[in-house]
């Protein structure tokens, strides 16, 4: 369709003039919406800003309440496109406040001539995709459309305010604000009776300032938050220092870093440091004032693990009640419903001691809601306040608010956007929406966003959008859509990412429970930074997999498919296993594989602690070493006879540790891990014959060991799974021991190499086809293979003991276990399966990295205790969390 046919069209549909014809239309003016239209003019786009304000700003021109400043230290928070820009703006202090942060945004728009684009005081009413016209139409409320071929909002995470829950705002007599949207001319709130209503970030930022003015100050939180102080100062900080030492190092630094800022995150978990270590490293995150520091770098499982995790909400709640002076204010301002990190921890300039002041009083709404706001004040379930001035500092309807106010979007074949996020937003890398052409998203949910350095990500998401148009107009392709499948496999990889941390324990604003009707879910991206960005490279690398590009006269292009199927951390792994280049096992012959193994495992942490760890060898036969594991709780305790993996060549009692270790403690088990003879010096069936006589030795002699008598339980992993299962069968036909049930981990069972895992599989996953073939010509000859001693898919299964089988998606040898499974249940057998998505063969055993097999080793030890005939243990991890509420007496205190 021509041009100007499509501009009547649009008029006569609005009812306005011709629509302002452009290459790109930009929703917002704030560090995003500037910084795309400083690119797409360098790229020779035509484009316009749309923004409701009046100025640039975006963010930093509404929230102008007092105490306003940015949460991440300004060297960080800045520009990083341009090294001159650099040279000619020096901050202040180590945060800005909000009026240099403005200041700093319009230095921007002028340096860069940027304001001539941009429509100030308009607000975007609709959007609609012309199917035909293959372009966006855009009515505002000034009554002027704009045509656009791709349409980009950048139009914030934390700029749509929440509207009040209280009945009675509107009878209230004198003057209500809103810390979103205050006035731009202040607020004159010397010797007033004010109330503020919320302890979030804007709350605990403008609490402190209004005390100092106001007669009284009435405080009504519902959720307490955490909070550290500041330390707010001048410019000159040690990370102001690392960035003038070598600029371009910082900056590419905090790029590929987990949270926008060049920290390293620790790697050494809690449980290796001693009280007095864990209180010297919390005392200098204390003192040094940043957010990401303390998030960082305390310890390792600080921000997945509820155990890790309450050790730095402790130390924080002792802060508090060493600041604040009445117990029970004490008590109401420590948070106890949601970890550590899971909700945005806020920095705070004098904000405890502001509840220390005479003129300051705390109302708890979980002891006392409100039940209505009156003309004179507000009135609890307790008690009447007088109050002159209400401050709402209530937040934001955070990642999809800003969005979802331009309504309605209209995408493909009239499908809303409202309609498609109703059971929360779906996004293909938190860039674009599947049936919404051309449309992109500046952090939008499903990106790191705000769980990131805003400035790195918004630049991240500019330049990959930019380049993407540039390329698609060089290719001569006019649309891009994602494909349904590839963000259904973002939203899964979502979902993998959010299972490494401890959001999915709280109710926040980034779960969107902060807004009464909203579906609930991690709405970041939880994954970090510098992953994130090597995933969208990967995207365009793999020929823009996931995205529809068509074009004039049916060109089209399409490379479906999902960008992440491996969990976040196996992907990690991975990647780092691939950048050491390392040679193939198999090459280095088998003295030279166990000598690498075993350098490997010194570098690892050990093992979370247990009750007791022993070594010892069984009487009569010093060949077969074992290491005992016993749980902390009082005995005596069931036992599990463990087998190590190693392709019956590698490995040893200890090489598993930390999978024994983490096992004991989730089973309430003693688990003893057997050492055998390997290959090439020992081969079959030397390896199968010392299990039996271990697990014989053992079940004979739990008693003496500290066990309970009766059945044992066996489990194996990998080559060790091998030997669990064939045990289990010689047992059943040597007439013992009883053994009550078994656990097979991604278990060898059979000698063919014909099944699809083996081809899909073959390489990129650690243990390869090559690596396996290596391991049986060690272990058997060919004759061998088909004994079920060696293959006990082969052996009759009726009769041996209950299994729980565990496969991984990428592993050769996963269609043989599932096939062990479907085997053990034809045979009459109870039988579970565990497919566990997205892991490689060694996930459940690598304890220290892999934090997504978690899930696993908890289902695993469940199965266990079932076998046992033990009830469930209490290893649930919201359950673990709500066990470390307070006492009763500070319940009463904390409401």
């Amino acid at each position: 369709m021509p041009e100007a046919t499509v501009a009547t069209a649009a008029s006569e549909a609005t009812g306005g003039g011709a629509p302002q014809q452009v290459d790109v239309a930009v929703v917002g003016a704030g560090f995003a919406g500037l910084y795309i239209l400083h690119r797409l003019r360098k790229a020779g786009f035509s484009a316009v800003g749309l923004d409701e304000a009046n100025d640039v700003g975006g963010t930093w021109y509404w929230n102008r309440y007092p105490g306003a400043r940015c949460d991440i230290q300004t060297v960080d928070y800045s520009y990083t496109f341009d090294s001159e820009l650099e040279n000619a703006w020096t901050w202040s202090e180590k945060y800005a406040t909000q009026p240099e942060i403005l200041r700093y945004l319009g230095f921007i728009a002028d340096r860069y001539d940027l304001r001539r684009d941009i429509r100030f005081g308009t607000k975007v009413t609709s959007a609609t995709w012309d199917e035909e016209a293959q372009r966006w139409l855009l009515t505002t409320s000034k009554g002027e459309s704009v045509s656009c071929r791709d349409y980009i909002m950048a139009t914030g995470c934390l700029s749509a305010p929440k509207p009040p829950e209280i009945d009675g705002v509107k009878d209230f007599a004198g003057p209500v604000y809103f810390t979103g949207r205050w006035p731009h001319d202040g607020v004159d709130l010397a010797g007033k009776r004010v109330a503020v209503i919320g302890t979030g970030s804007s709350g605990i930022q403008a609490i402190p300032k209004i005390a100092e003015l106001a007669a009284h100050l009435t405080v009504f939180q519902r959720t307490p938050n955490f909070a550290m102080p500041a330390h707010n100062g001048p410019r000159t900080t040690d990370r102001v220092a690392q960035f003038e030492t070598d600029r371009a190092a910082f900056r590419e630094q905090a790029r590929w870093s987990a949270a926008g800022v060049p920290l390293a995150p620790t790697t050494a978990p809690s449980w290796q440091l001693s009280d007095a270590e864990r209180r010297e490293r919390f005392e200098k995150a204390w003192c040094e004032g940043d957010l990401v520091f303390i998030l960082s770098q305390l310890w390792a499982d600080q921000g997945n693990d509820v155990d890790g995790n309450t050790l730095v909400a402790d130390l924080l709640r002792e802060k508090v009640r060493a600041i604040v002076k009445n117990p029970e204010t004490a008590a109401a301002l420590s948070p106890f419903d949601h970890p550590f990190g899971a909700k945005r921890p806020c920095l705070e300039t004098n904000y405890y001691t502001t509840f220390n002041r005479d003129n300051v009083t705390l109302v708890n709404l979980r002891q006392e809601p409100i039940k209505a706001i009156t003309a004179t004040g507000i009135t609890t379930d307790k008690r009447d306040v007088d109050v002159d001035v209400i401050v709402f500092a209530t937040g934001f309807d955070a990642m999809t608010g800003a969005i979802r106010a331009v309504h309605p979007i209209t995408g493909r074949g009239g499908l809303s956007l409202s309609d498609v996020w109703k059971d929360g937003p779906r996004t293909y890398l938190g860039l674009t929406v599947a049936g919404f052409p051309n449309l992109f998203l500046i952090t939008g949910p499903g990106s790191p966003s705000v769980l990131s350095n805003m400035a790195v990500s918004i630049e991240q998401h500019a330049d990959w959008v930019v380049d993407r148009l540039i390329a698609r107009r060089d290719a001569g392709f006019t649309t891009m859509e994602a494909t349904d499948a590839a963000q259904e496999g973002w939203a899964r990889h979502m979902a993998d990412c959010s299972s490494l941390t401890l959001h999915r324990l709280a109710n926040t604003w980034y779960t969107g429970a902060n807004v009464p009707g909203k579906a609930l879910g991690v709405m970041p991206y939880t994954g970090g930074v510098g992953p994130y960005r090597s995933i969208c490279n990967e995207v365009v690398g793999k020929g823009m997999l996931g995205f529809r590009l068509t074009g004039p006269n049916g060109a089209e292009q399409c490379n479906d498919g999902e960008i992440v199927r491996l969990q976040p951390d196996v992907r990690l792994v991975l990647n780092m296993l691939a950048e050491m280049n390392l040679p193939p096992i198999e090459s280095m012959g088998a003295q030279g594989a166990r000598d690498f193994v075993n350098e490997f495992n010194k570098s690892r942490p050990a093992g979370r602690p247990v009750g007791e760890v022993l070594d010892g060898t069984i009487p009569g036969n010093e060949r077969l070493r074992y290491r005992l594991y016993r749980p902390a709780t009082p005995g005596p305790h069931r036992i599990v006879v463990y087998f190590h993996g190693g392709g019956w060549v590698l490995g040893d009692e200890q090489s598993d540790d930390p999978f024994c270790r983490d096992m004991c403690r989730r089973t309430g088990m003693i688990f003893v891990s057997v050492g055998y003879r390997h290959a090439p010096e020992q081969r079959f069936p030397a390896a199968v014959e010392d299990g039996y006589l271990a697990t014989r030795w053992i079940s004979e002699h739990a008693g003496h060991l500290g066990g309970q008598p009766g059945p044992v339980l066996i489990a194996g992993w990998s080559a060790g799974g091998n030997i669990a299962a064939v045990t289990c069968q010689l047992a059943r036909d040597r007439g013992g021991p009883e053994i009550a049930g078994q656990l097979l981990v991604c278990p060898v069972t059979d000698c063919s190499f014909d099944r699809p895992s083996y081809t899909e599989n073959a390489t990129g996953y650690f243990l390869t086809r090559s690596l396996m073939f290596w391991f049986w010509d060690l272990y058997c000859s060919p004759d061998d293979r088909t004994d079920p001693r060696v293959s006990p898919l082969r052996g009759q299964l009726a009769g041996v003991p209950p299994a729980y089988v565990v496969t991984a998606e990428f592993d050769p040898l996963r269609d043989e276990g599932i096939a062990y499974a479907e085997a053990l249940a034809a045979a009459g057998v109870p039988v579970e399966q565990l497919k566990a998505h997205g892991h490689f063969h060694s996930s459940f055993v690598m304890v220290d990295v892999i934090i997504t097999g978690a899930a696993g080793r908890q289902k695993m030890a469940e199965a266990l205790r079932r076998f046992a005939g033990l009830p469930a243990a209490a290893g649930d991890e919201r359950a673990r969390f709500e066990r470390k509420a307070p006492p009763p007496e500070i319940n009463a205190a904390a409401g």
